[in-house]
């Protein structure tokens, strides 16, 4: 386990496997994430075995978040870094929160909170950036709110609901979030 301030990080384990096909059939939770299809038990379970291969190689770092609720801990989303570049020591950050009514509370910017300082001080990463669309109001402030900045925009690169939209590219250094800290 990886404890924030108000979240914990753990393992993803098989038994998770309902609680995503759920998110993943919510389009609202999907609809700004890279799976826009509704998913399958068998199309995530073949993700799960898939997630397990690259973590043994390395290539992807990815927890459940959890939050605290009374006594008991709840799986609200998932957290990852992936992309992995051992060389020159960066790595591509996701995060979905796939149960709302944990949404604009803070966990979000928590779990990524949580998860760069696994990067940064388990890692000895140097660098961790993201791409968040444009209308994606609520991820921008999570990312800011976590130490990420602004770094430039891809024009039109991600098409849904009918039109074209941009991306924007953000990081943050581990300097950066030492100041933070």
């Amino acid at each position: 386990m990886i404890h924030g301030e108000r979240v914990r990080l753990r393992a993803i384990e098989r038994s998770d496997i309902p609680t995503f096909v759920r998110w993943f059939n919510n389009p609202e939770v999907r609809r700004y994430l890279v799976a826009y299809a509704p998913m399958s038990t068998a199309q995530e379970e073949q993700w799960f075995e898939d997630m397990l291969q690259r973590q043994q190689r390395r290539e992807l770092f990815l927890f459940a978040i959890e939050a605290r609720v009374g006594d008991e801990w709840v799986t609200i989303g998932n957290v990852d870094l992936h992309r992995v570049n051992w060389k020159d020591r960066w790595a591509i950050l996701g995060i979905v929160l796939g149960e709302k009514a944990y949404w604009d509370q803070g966990y979000g910017t928590d779990a990524v909170r949580t998860m760069l300082r696994f990067a940064f001080e388990e890692l000895n990463l140097h660098r961790v950036e993201l791409e968040v669309i444009d209308e994606n109001a609520r991820a921008r402030r999570c990312y800011e709110k976590a130490g990420f900045r602004y770094e430039g925009t891809r024009r039109q690169v991600a098409f849904f609901e009918g039109r074209y939209h941009d991306s924007h590219m953000m990081s943050v250094l581990r300097e950066e979030f030492q100041e933070w800290g």
